[in-house]
């Protein structure tokens, strides 16, 4: 199991256990592991993402690589350029949409994809063991690299009927959190002549306008913003833009379930005979819509490295989290929050429906999440707990306690905060709050025990 690398990437408080010399000595690991440049590096919008990857492209010279500070970028486009600008990989600094005293590292291999676990482990045993390049007969310079967005909106572009999009007039309204889409969610837009309106654009690190991650209880003013200007659709990005939420024009919030179902569903109809990726606590939907173009649908662990490198070797069309992660394997085998607007846009644009209409065609669906604050530890104990109290459910990943199909609750520990996961899906919404407040319940009380116990 790895000890620095979480669900997706390495994150921890900046200058408590994030500190800039775990930074330096980490980066020396990753240059020893990708072996030469150059490399592609990039950074959000947060207060300390500048100063570490000062850090990062100078522990890479001195290891001997060569890189290019892409500046401020999302994610998603960082990784797309690593890509197509023929890197030997990438180094993102950002810490998604965790609070704003977190920062971290994503990596991207040279494909443009993040990194296996297999290679995460072989990182942390290079640092571990400080086996890192030291002497290299020469030190790397770097570099400014200025086609990094360009070069992934041009990418995005690429896969969609601009002129279809440009036909329709679309209003959209972008919420972009205050986070690096600002960066290129607006000018891609505005290549598709759509009328945009903003919210919490301003680069800003704190993310004071509603905090670094969508969820439906921080989009009223996205919603309100839809409804006021008879907007077709709104959007709201992460942290690092790399994860996307949408409202529908009637200023619906909708899950990652549902958006990705939209989603899927169009690309399918063009593309039958195709594969799905999705995790475990997806909904159970997704297989009923697979299956209406004779398409396959693949379950992995949660997050998006697992998805991502199940989606490589198996060539699959789609893959999407429930969080609001999804990926289009044609542009590329990551979560992309701004190629995933572009799709949204198309498949609006195609159709005579609005996107509430089309939502309401779905399949009936009750899905929902929720956490509670839990120590590594007791995290721990409760799995434990429950796999000896349910010895026939499915533990791959946490545990997923099912009934069928239609019925299930997962429990896991986050990789990236100390909180423990909660997801359910049921036939009914009484059925789904009847399930989610039973595990809830137990869930608290076990973590209760356990704290109990330890204070002895």
């Amino acid at each position: 199991m790895a000890k620095f690398f979480g669900t997706n990437g390495i994150r921890g408080v900046f200058s408590e256990d994030f500190t800039l010399e775990f930074v330096h000595d980490m980066t020396l690991a990753i240059a020893t592991y990708f072996k030469k440049g150059p490399i592609l590096v990039g950074y959000d919008g947060r207060e300390s993402s500048q100063i570490i990857a000062k850090v990062v492209c100078s522990a890479l010279n001195y290891a001997g690589l060569d890189c290019n500070n892409a500046g401020l970028v999302p994610t998603p486009c960082l990784e797309y350029a690593v890509k197509k600008l023929g890197y030997s990989g990438g180094i993102m600094i950002t810490a998604s949409h965790n609070p704003p005293q977190y920062n971290g590292i994503k990596l991207a291999a040279k494909d443009g994809v993040e990194i296996s676990r297999e290679d995460e482990l072989i990182i942390e045993d290079i640092f571990l063991k400080k086996n890192w390049i030291k002497n290299p007969s020469k030190w790397g310079i770097t570099k400014k690299e200025d086609k990094t967005v360009n070069v992934y909106v041009d990418g995005i572009i690429s896969q969609i009927d601009l002129q279809k999009i440009k036909s329709k007039n679309l209003k959209v309204v972008l919420d972009l959190g205050n986070g690096a889409q600002a960066v290129t969610a607006p000018i891609f837009c505005k290549s598709l002549g759509c009328e945009i309106f903003l919210i919490n654009e301003k680069i800003d690190g704190l993310f004071p306008g509603r905090g670094s991650e969508p969820t439906p209880q921080n989009l009223s003013e996205l919603s309100k913003t839809v409804q006021q200007n008879n907007a077709d659709l709104g959007i709201a990005f992460d942290g690092d833009g790399d994860r996307s939420i949408f409202c529908d024009n009637n200023g619906d919030i909708l899950t990652g379930d549902k958006s990705a179902l939209v989603l899927t569903k169009f690309i399918l109809q063009k593309n039958p005979n195709s594969l799905v990726v999705t995790c475990l606590n997806s909904g159970s939907n997704i297989e009923l819509v697979a299956n209406e173009f004779n398409s396959k649908v693949i379950r992995t662990k949660v997050g998006s490295v697992e998805v991502s490198r199940k989606m490589v070797p198996t060539n699959a069309l789609i893959g999407f989290e429930e969080n609001g992660g999804f990926m289009f394997g044609k542009h590329n085998q990551v979560r992309d929050g701004c190629m995933t607007l572009a799709l949204m846009l198309e498949f609006l644009a195609t159709s005579e429906k609005t996107l509430s209409e089309e939502i309401s065609s779905l399949p009936p669906s009750f899905t929902t999440k929720d956490k509670v604050a839990c120590s590594q530890e007791d995290s721990k104990k409760l799995i434990q707990s429950l796999k000896e109290e349910f010895p026939n459910s499915d533990t791959t990943d946490g545990i997923k306690i099912t009934s069928n199909s239609k019925n299930w609750v997962m429990i896991r520990p986050s990789g990236t905060e100390s909180i423990i996961r909660i997801y359910g899906e049921a036939e009914t919404q009484q059925k789904l709050d009847t399930l989610m407040s039973k595990y809830l319940q137990k869930v608290r009380s076990v973590i209760s025990d356990n704290t109990f116990k330890t204070n002895l």
